[in-house]
């Protein structure tokens, strides 16, 4: 059986901690940032988790992390 390729997209975008919940950035950080609050940009630098509900679904894409 070959080895299952990494998602590539998903791997730059993801990680799995040892408890294996997945890690994610926040969106709305890219552009548009003078109408947005100076409180609303520092809470989007903080990453979060992914819903349970995907979890399955990113992991199957990486799986070799």
């Amino acid at each position: 059986m070959p080895k299952i390729k990494t998602h590539r997209g998903a791997a730059k975008r993801f990680g799995i901690t040892k408890n294996g919940k997945v890690k994610r950035g926040k969106a709305y950080r890219s552009h548009i940032l003078n109408k947005k609050s100076t409180k609303r940009k520092r809470h989007l630098r903080k990453g979060g988790y992914l819903a349970a509900a995907n979890e399955a679904t990113i992991k199957s894409m990486m799986p070799y992390k």
